[in-house]
């Protein structure tokens, strides 16, 4: 049971759920079914988020977490991937939470977990962020992923409409600072699956505004979302396919990784198919082991992190085998 501290962390520190309706956030409405998609997909999130802050125990919190329908559990986890976040960031507020959701059923959702963490970039001082060098330096982009994500979803007119870079964002990874405005572009393609009601025509038509150094990215994140998230059918998917023209081969790494985190955490369901079929040829089984087989071993070396490396090389594998086909 949650105790008084939790129920009253809970009640300080979650989110409106009103902050992620569509009519708040000004966002595209293709359709009902589309706008209640995504609506239940924040609730959901909150949900997780919610219930991470009010638990005495990561335990408690994981079993409330497994309770959530499968299309929408990954989602909670992230919530509960940024709640725990928080709470390390705050003075007294917590001690590894993040940690420790990992160590447990959280691992499964190891990439929403990370993505979660950006989240609570978007909402703490700097000096309160996750401390980079506690994080897997492969899937550490992932957190700037979630911050991208963030700040395109709550900063729409900044970062979609005017297109805002920040060439000199402060994340500590010194290692390859040019690399960070591509992370955080992956996050904004994610989240204009979200501003764009899953209308993948929309969609293309605003990342074809972006200047073409970042589209690719842009793509990439879209791919993950539509895969991820669903809500577009088999004849939509074909339309953000052929429009991503050069950068299809982005699209379809995107939509591998989406299909590597549900499987992964054993969340397969239809739409993840439909997606992976149309946007990498390929069942999910087969698009999900595709990062799994080229994931580097070392962190890497040179002008580009292991992680890009790692993004080009699931693109390369995956245009290889539709080739022959």
């Amino acid at each position: 049971m949650p105790s008084t501290m939790g129920r009253l962390r809970r009640r300080l520190l979650t989110p409106s759920v009103t902050e992620t309706l569509l009519d708040t956030r000004g966002f595209h409405k293709k359709t009902p079914e589309a706008q209640q998609l995504l609506e239940t997909i924040g609730r959901r999130f909150l949900e997780g988020y919610g219930h991470a802050m009010a638990a005495g125990t990561t335990a408690e919190a994981e079993a409330r977490l497994e309770a959530i329908p499968e299309r929408f559990r990954g989602f909670a986890y992230e919530g509960a991937g940024m709640a725990y976040a928080v709470l390390d960031g705050l003075p007294g507020g917590g001690r590894n939470g993040v940690g420790r959701l990992l160590a447990g059923r959280g691992g499964a959702h190891i990439y929403m977990v990370y993505v979660g963490i950006g989240w609570a970039m978007g909402r703490l001082p700097r000096f309160r962020w996750a401390d980079v060098e506690a994080l897997d330096p492969l899937l550490r982009w992932l957190v700037l992923d979630g911050y991208g994500f963030h700040q395109a979803y709550f900063r729409t007119d900044r970062y979609v409409h005017r297109q805002y870079r920040d060439e000199r964002f402060p994340w500590p990874a010194h290692d390859f600072p040019d690399y960070t405005g591509r992370a955080i572009d992956q996050g904004i393609g994610r989240a204009l699956w979200f501003v764009c009601g899953t209308d993948p025509g929309l969609v293309a038509t605003t990342i074809e505004t972006f200047p073409e150094t970042r589209r690719s990215d842009l793509y990439s994140g879209a791919g993950l979302a539509a895969t991820y998230a669903g809500g577009g059918d088999e004849t939509e998917l074909m339309v953000l396919r052929e429009k991503a023209g050069p950068h299809r081969d982005a699209l379809a790494q995107g939509s591998a990784f989406a299909a590597e985190a549900r499987l992964r955490a054993g969340l397969l369901v239809p739409h993840t198919a439909t997606a992976t079929r149309v946007l990498c040829g390929l069942e999910p089984e087969e698009a999900a082991r595709i990062p799994q087989e080229v994931r580097p071993r070392e962190t890497g070396t040179g002008s580009l992190p292991a992680y890009e490396l790692w993004r080009q090389a699931i693109a390369e594998r995956i245009a290889a085998q539709t080739e022959r086909r």
